[in-house]
C-alpha cells in the first residue's frame, strides 16, 4: 500500500490555471485539470475555487453520491497535518420522537372534530 502525499495549502495555491487545477474538499487535494472540460457545471466552477479550500462550496451544491465516487480517481493526495480542518460529522435525523406523535395526534383530532361538527349542523338543520 502506497503512502498517501501531503501537500501544504502553499503547494495547491499554485496550480490555479487551467493548466493545473487544484482544489481541497474535506481536507483531500483533487487534481480536476483533466475533468474541466466534462463539470456539468462548466469549467469556470472549477477554476473559481482552484488552488483553494472548496468544500462549503461543493457541499452548498449538494453533489450526487455519484458524483462522490467520481472524484475518488482525481485525488492526489491530502493537506498537511497542521493545516487541515476539522470536518463536521452530520447528524442524522432522528425521525422517532415523542414530539412528533403529539402531532400525529393533533392531526387526527381537528379534522374529526370538525366532522362531528359539521355531522352536528347537517343533521340539526336539514332533518327538521
Amino acid at each position: 500500500m502506497s503512502e498517501v502525499k501531503t501537500y501544504s495549502l502553499a503547494e495547491v495555491k499554485s496550480h490555479n490555471t487551467n493548466k493545473s487545477t487544484w482544489i481541497v474538499i474535506h481536507n483531500d487535494i483533487f487534481d480536476v485539470t483533466e475533468f474541466l472540460n466534462e463539470h456539468p457545471g462548466g469549467e469556470e466552477v472549477l477554476l473559481e475555487q482552484a488552488g483553494k479550500e472548496a468544500t462549503e462550496a461543493f457541499e452548498d451544491v449538494g453533489h450526487s453520491s455519484d458524483a462522490r465516487e467520481m472524484m475518488k480517481k482525481f485525488k492526489v493526495g491530502e493537506l498537511i497535518e497542521s493545516e487541515r480542518k476539522q470536518i463536521p460529522v452530520k447528524k442524522e435525523p432522528d425521525w422517532k420522537s415523542e414530539q412528533q406523535d403529539d402531532n400525529q395526534l393533533k392531526q387526527w383530532i381537528v379534522p374529526l372534530i370538525l366532522g362531528l361538527l359539521a355531522t352536528i349542523l347537517y343533521r340539526f338543520y336539514f332533518t327538521q
